[in-house]
């Protein structure tokens, strides 16, 4: 029977098979730090993190190999891997948070493996994009998007030296974001959603996969070194951000790609 809830619900299960199928890479890593923390060996010859950063690298050839990543994304995933890579020298450095294990595969005591944690961001949004078909109406202007990304990107730096805007920013997207709207296929037809809607919705599952990974001892916010708690919700302004400029990369790429007078960008 194929009534109007027997269609809703498919529609719903085929939405959230398409998602997990686009968070492969970031759910691969997620189970990864999971894994290893219950289970690795304390005194094997391979430090943990290392072994995370092997099994990431495998996981980005294994989707190239397949061919269930692009080349094209792959190079977006590996600008975001760098920006990261930055900024985390950056952060730890400043003392936001730091990683409690010793390894080998580091850059200024950054384990490796924390650019493939952006990456798996990158990742998502590059394979989400393509595998729900989007359209857009009302897409910004994409040097609107980049001036926007390259000042969240900077601000994450400054704030510790001077000002925070974060709060113009998140009117800075509203601005150029709000008229937006993503259609996306989870099924047959395309469904429309806020743009912004989105954002929001992708920062808030990307919350609670760093819930896991601090869990997981993979890095620790201060006050986290003893004992375990939930990451403040402040950081999903902060996730919220990040997304903005992975989704600009990936909007640039699709932008070379596509007719910028289409309405898919």
């Amino acid at each position: 029977m194929r009534g109007p809830w027997t269609l809703g619900l498919f529609e719903f299960a085929s939405f959230g098979v398409k998602q997990a199928w686009a968070c492969l890479f970031g759910g691969l890593m997620l189970a990864m730090l999971v894994a290893t923390f219950l289970w690795y060996p304390s005194d094997a010859a391979l430090a943990r993190y290392d072994a995370i950063t092997i099994f990431a690298i495998l996981i980005q050839l294994a989707l190239l190999v397949t061919r269930l990543e692009t080349l094209e994304e792959a190079k977006v995933i590996a600008i975001f891997h760098v920006v990261g890579t930055v900024m985390e020298i950056f952060k730890t450095q400043a003392g936001s948070w730091v990683y409690p294990e010793e390894s080998l595969l580091r850059i200024a005591g950054v384990p490796l493996f924390s650019g493939f944690m952006y990456a798996a961001v990158g990742s998502y949004i590059a394979r989400v994009w393509r595998i729900f078909e989007f359209r857009f109406d009302c897409f910004p202007a994409l040097w609107m998007q980049i001036a926007l990304a390259t000042a969240v990107y900077l601000n994450f730096f400054t704030h510790h030296y001077g000002p925070d805007f974060r709060l113009l920013l998140f009117i800075a997207t509203a601005a150029i974001y709000g008229r937006c709207v993503v259609w996306f296929r989870p099924d047959e037809a395309h469904r429309p959603m806020p743009l912004v809607i989105g954002f929001l919705l992708v920062a808030l599952f990307i919350w609670f996969a760093e819930n896991l990974g601090t869990f997981a001892r993979a890095w620790s916010y201060p006050g986290q070194e003893a004992d375990w708690h939930m990451v403040s919700l402040a950081k999903l302004g902060s996730w919220y951000l990040l997304m903005i400029i992975s989704f600009v990369l990936v909007a640039a790429v699709q932008y070379r790609r596509k007719d910028p007078t289409r309405d898919t960008i």
